[in-house]
């Protein structure tokens, strides 16, 4: 496990990173994300499921955090959901779309008062799924910059009735910055 991308940020259930944000790890996300290398997401799910713990509850879910539909259509595939699916089968888990995008803002290049406020907006729950909060949902995204986007799809669990012991952050890499 890696060190928290938050130290002051006591109220948070456990979060794993890969790394910080650097050298050939940058590398190999960005490539990922900006170069649509789909291939890379079995690498990366191979890196996470090294960094998760193995016993993370009786059916542990993982909830993709959803991408924006215009970086999908210029990607041509969902990178996070791409990443999920195949950490999901090197563990056997399931995947669910219990979060949905509710506004398309973009958080690369904004300040972190700017993706506070857009992560804010950004999310809703699935009203087509019933949370259950005794199932562990495993939150994955792929970068944390300022944590903004993890801690509003946290704060919808918590509205959900999901308690921190019942979620678990993944991350492939925290910035340093």
């Amino acid at each position: 496990m890696a060190p928290t991308p938050c130290p002051n940020c006591p109220n948070l259930p456990p979060i794993y990173a890969v790394n910080a944000r650097t050298g050939l790890l940058d590398d190999i996300i960005r490539a990922y994300k900006y170069q649509s290398i789909r291939a890379l997401a079995t690498p990366l799910a191979e890196l996470l499921d090294r960094t998760l713990p193995q016993n993370l509850g009786a059916h542990p879910i993982i909830t993709p955090l959803p991408t924006a539909t215009h970086h999908i259509r210029a990607r041509g595939f969902d990178h996070t959901a791409l990443l999920a699916r195949h950490l999901a089968k090197l563990r056997n888990y399931k995947v669910s779309p219990l979060l949905l995008r509710a506004k398309n803002t973009v958080q690369v290049g904004a300040n972190e008062k700017a993706r506070t406020t857009q992560a804010a907006e950004a999310y809703a729950l699935n009203p087509k799924i019933a949370p259950d909060p005794i199932t562990t949902y495993i939150l994955l995204d792929d970068i944390w910059t300022t944590g903004a986007s993890i801690k509003s799809a946290i704060n919808l669990l918590h509205s959900a009735n999901i308690k921190n012991d019942h979620i678990v952050v993944a991350l492939l890499a925290y910035s340093i910055d």
